[in-house]
């Protein structure tokens, strides 16, 4: 099936009139026509399996290759090498953003629909962009950057013979070894580091586009956009200027492990003044604005609800609407209702985009209350602060990054590092799961999926969400 998109209104292309926004009779139950032969197969068990599969190809990478840098490069070299290895790898999320940004900007059905009659901007919570197409181009970059694999010698030259030790063996060593480890303080204390510092990476380079674009009320393929050429060069510069200073300063395991706690305290009070870079709610009524009738005239306050009844006011009592939907509307008082329909408008002209509602009852400034299509563009705020965000952003991201790759010198002293490395790297994969977890409480209003239940949220709490 193509995406449909929520919406109370079925606009009509060329049609200089359409129908009533706000009916007199209950309206059908348009979210679950055609649902009979929706087949109950999930396709998202097609993207986790190949994740899984890609996450089993690039595991060994990171942490075989850093401990073969650790075991044949001087110890002078060590901490640059990996600096260089660290930054490479930085590399490739930037182009993934970068790729990410051109998708969200493409319609997700491209090629099958009419853009047209995609009445909706990249601007709008309910714009999904082409997510597969970057899944297609990275595939096929990823099978060609693989054939140099099939070229590499049967084994890479060492400098000292070792004995061989079968796989029963290393199977007997293995719980041995690994009690040692975590009787071992500095592995047990490296690991303390890593699972913070990974599920605040990770959880930040997850939902960092995902908060600018809801706080910042930036499009999605900016927020990808600006992540990709501002965020990440700047931990990819932190990590190998890491490096290159514990050349240039001869640090030994001591001095790395204090210029690392030096950068993570200073990266964590510069993070305290994201809470003052504040952006007020977006101005929704009945969702952070509460409508309310005085001396006949229509008026509201500043008040955030998670009550979906508060939708329903007096004003817009004689249409039947729906709470669930999400098809915002400006109103020319500068507030955006969350329908035509709760915003009591009775009549519709124009088609698709340039849709003009009327007779708004909900809307109140003057004789004729109209109302526009599409969420009101109040982001004066926002668009004086963000400049100040990307700033501290990149300023913090650099100087945490700088302790990067002093905290992995510091651990080469442990004597099983391809064993403890992988430990280290699998700390952040839970951080997506209770990140998102904690964010969906901060969501004021959610969408509804064609066939019924809960979809994506539509506006968040920016208060609550910072």
């Amino acid at each position: 099936h193509s995406y449909e998109f929520e919406t109370s209104v079925r606009w009509v292309m060329n049609s200089t009139q359409n129908s009533s926004p706000c009916r007199g009779d209950l309206p059908e139950d348009l979210t679950q026509t055609g649902c009979e032969g929706e087949s109950n197969l999930s396709m998202w068990i097609y993207v986790l399996l190949g994740n899984v599969l890609r996450g089993i190809g690039e595991t060994p990478v990171q942490p075989l290759g850093i401990s073969y840098i650790d075991d044949f490069a001087t110890e002078e070299n060590a901490a640059l090498y990996v600096g260089c290895v660290q930054t490479i790898s930085v590399i490739g999320p930037v182009f993934g953003y970068l790729l990410g940004s051109l998708c969200a900007k493409i319609y997700v059905d491209i090629g099958f629909v009419t853009m047209e009659s995609i009445t909706i901007t990249p601007a709008d919570a309910r714009w999904v962009g082409a997510w597969w197409l970057g899944y297609l181009i990275a595939g096929v970059i990823t099978l060609l950057s693989a054939i140099p694999f099939w070229f590499l010698p049967r084994s890479l030259p060492k400098y000292q013979a070792e004995e061989h030790t079968s796989f029963v063996e290393m199977a007997k060593d293995f719980i041995p070894t690994l009690r040692t480890l975590l009787g071992h303080p500095v592995y047990v204390v490296y690991l303390y580091v890593v699972v913070i510092q990974l599920n605040s990476l990770i959880g930040m380079v997850t939902y960092k586009p995902k908060y600018i674009e809801q706080h910042f009320r930036q499009s999605a393929s900016k927020a990808n956009f600006l992540m990709g050429v501002i965020n990440i060069p700047a931990v990819a510069l932190g990590m190998f200027s890491g490096g290159l200073l514990m050349k240039r300063l001869k640090l030994n395991i001591m001095g790395a492990a204090k210029f690392a706690f030096c950068t993570s305290l200073i990266g964590y009070v510069l993070s305290m003044f994201f809470f003052a870079m504040n952006c007020e709610n977006a101005k929704v009524a009945g969702v952070t604005h509460i409508l309310y009738i005085s001396g006949g005239a229509v008026g509201h306050l500043d008040a955030v609800s998670y009550d979906k009844h508060s939708l329903f006011m007096p004003c817009n009592s004689d249409c039947f609407c729906s709470s669930s939907e999400w098809d915002p509307v400006c109103g020319q008082n500068g507030i955006t209702y969350v329908s035509p329909c709760l915003a009591g408008c009775t009549t519709s002209t124009g088609s698709g985009k340039n849709t003009v509602f009327s007779n708004c009852s909900c809307v109140g400034v003057a004789v004729n209350f109209t109302a526009s299509a599409g969420q009101c563009p109040d982001k004066d705020d926002c668009d004086r602060m963000f400049p100040y965000f990307l700033a501290l952003s990149v300023i913090t991201s650099f100087i945490i990054s700088l302790g990067g790759t002093p905290v992995l010198a510091w651990f080469f002293e442990s004597p099983s590092k391809p064993l403890c490395l992988p430990c280290g790297s699998t700390a952040g994969i839970p951080a997506p799961i209770y990140f998102g977890a904690i964010i969906d409480t901060t969501c004021l209003k959610w969408g509804q999926k064609r066939c019924g239940g809960i979809g994506a949220c539509r506006i968040y709490n920016t208060t609550a969400y910072r």
